[in-house]
């Protein structure tokens, strides 16, 4: 009967030791994810503004302004100096400081557009000439009602029923020069 007993033992403890096994905890390590992200001048995307809202794009422009208070925005302008862009402090910016100012930067973020509709720019010609008959400031409110005349022209030029300004979310930046 010891023996009985003792094989019983013997048989358990085989079994539960050669039993499932179970695999070492494999670590697990970060793999980096390289995204390919295209590069523009701003001319260029501009060119082909429609086609890159809403993707990550790096565009490369110089600075001709930062907000002085917040350094939250900045804007940039290409080689041709004829299109400006608004680039928001996102992601990894914390902020643009004045000395950028003329400082050339690649710029990776997220490009966006904001439409301004026929109704949204009517309004503005309405709020203009009443501010124009108010104060009588003709000079700027003519600056302002001449924009108004060239986002009527852009629409009418493409065939559209509303004016895009284009902008950029940025997420990280860095100085060319």
């Amino acid at each position: 009967m010891k023996k009985v007993v003792l094989f019983s033992v013997m048989t358990v403890a085989l079994i539960a030791c050669n039993g499932k096994k179970q695999a070492a905890p494999v670590e697990e390590t970060p793999v980096a994810v390289s995204i390919e992200v295209p590069v523009y001048d701003l001319d260029s995307l501009l060119q082909i503004a429609e086609q890159e809202v809403d993707k990550t794009v790096k565009v490369v422009g110089y600075v001709t302004h930062t907000c002085k208070h917040s350094g939250k925005r900045c804007f940039i302008v290409g080689e041709s100096q004829t299109a400006s862009m608004r680039v928001e402090a996102k992601g990894e910016i914390g902020g643009f400081n004045r000395e950028l100012i003329g400082s050339k930067l690649a710029i990776i973020g997220e490009f966006k557009e904001r439409r301004l509709s026929q109704e949204y720019i009517n309004q503005m010609e309405k709020d203009v000439n009443l501010q124009k008959e108010e104060n009588g400031a003709a000079e700027s409110c003519q600056a302002e009602l001449n924009n108004i005349n060239d986002m009527r022209k852009w629409m009418k030029d493409h065939g559209k029923d509303y004016y895009s300004i284009y902008y950029m979310d940025g997420q990280s930046f860095e100085i060319l020069e």
